[in-house]
């Protein structure tokens, strides 16, 4: 969608894509940050009701960038480190590590109530699986979504279901969608995380992914490369040579010709990831993220293309 000058209209800059900057900025009138947070939840694929050594790509559930800290101490420490960046910065808490819905209800109030009431928390984000949102949970989280900015973010990865049930995801497409639309008959803002590069997942695969992805309409989506980390079930496999990641040339053209796909007003709040530095095996190019971000910006300019030029509501 561009208009008559050649700019994409959901950008202020030489973007051809609905950034996460771009959104904030246009939402609260100001740059919004991330209070990364644990919660000291598990996941049904870790403590034995789906599994007990999670999908093969984790390593523990995303916390590297977390402190094992009581709430407040996290939020004080999260916060700081921001100010340091920006003195009267606002912040989204974002909960981040293993399935932040995986808990009695008594126990999300009083996480989440703490941190919608500290300072300069401006909104929530809650990163959980689609099998793990019963009743009770939509419940509270249509109640959150009335007094906060609320985010509920998804990992589907892919749409094939003999990948997720290589990876050991625990869960099928189907009931995916049934949960997702279960979020969206709330009105809850809704992020979508997929994975590129998955072992077998050709391009046309990756591709499918986004255009069934961007038929339902997401509010956001975030785009991930497939990182080989140190002591998981891909790690073995990869130092073993029966898999191997894609280059930086593949993964640009496949972030570009996906974006092509999903309806411009679907925020981009990834387009690719910081796997950690100390336990990444592979690939080695993705520890420049800066250099990845500018190639996908000029491949789009190179080609003349841009977010959502052929998508089909």
């Amino acid at each position: 969608m561009l208009n008559q000058n050649h700019k994409f209209l959901y950008s202020d800059d030489n973007k051809r894509y609905h950034t996460l900057y771009y959104h904030n900025q246009h939402v609260f009138g100001h740059r919004v940050y991330k209070a990364v947070l644990d919660g000291r939840f598990t996941c049904p694929n870790l403590d034995g009701t789906k599994g007990f050594y999670g999908c093969a790509f984790c390593d523990g559930g995303s916390g590297a960038f977390t402190k094992p800290l009581p709430l407040t101490e996290q939020l004080e420490s999260e916060l700081a480190r921001i100010k340091k960046q920006n003195a009267h910065a606002k912040a989204i808490a974002y909960f981040q590590v293993h399935t932040n819905t995986y808990a009695p209800v008594d126990y999300l109030k009083n996480l989440f109530e703490q941190a919608i009431l500290f300072p300069d928390i401006i909104g929530l984000s809650i990163g959980t699986r689609p099998d793990c949102l019963p009743d009770d949970v939509l419940d509270y989280l249509a109640d959150l979504n009335q007094r906060t900015y609320l985010t509920v973010e998804l990992g589907v990865q892919t749409v094939h279901d003999r990948t997720a049930k290589n990876f050991n995801r625990g869960y099928d497409y189907a009931e995916f969608l049934e949960n997702y639309q279960k979020l969206k008959n709330l009105n809850i803002r809704t992020c979508l995380h997929m994975i590129n590069g998955l072992p077998e997942e050709t391009f046309s695969d990756m591709l499918q992914t986004a255009k069934q992805l961007a038929s339902l309409k997401p509010d956001a989506v975030k785009i991930q490369l497939l990182h080989i980390l140190q002591n998981t079930k891909y790690a073995e496999l990869y130092q073993s040579g029966k898999i191997q990641t894609m280059t930086q040339e593949d993964y640009i053209f496949t972030v570009v010709k996906q974006l092509e796909l999903f309806p411009p007003e679907t925020v981009i709040e990834r387009i690719t990831g910081d796997g950690e530095k100390a336990k990444l095996l592979a690939p080695d190019w993705s520890r420049n993220k800066i250099k990845t971000l500018g190639s996908i910006d000029k491949l789009q300019a190179k080609l003349d293309t841009w977010q959502g030029k052929y998508y089909q509501s």
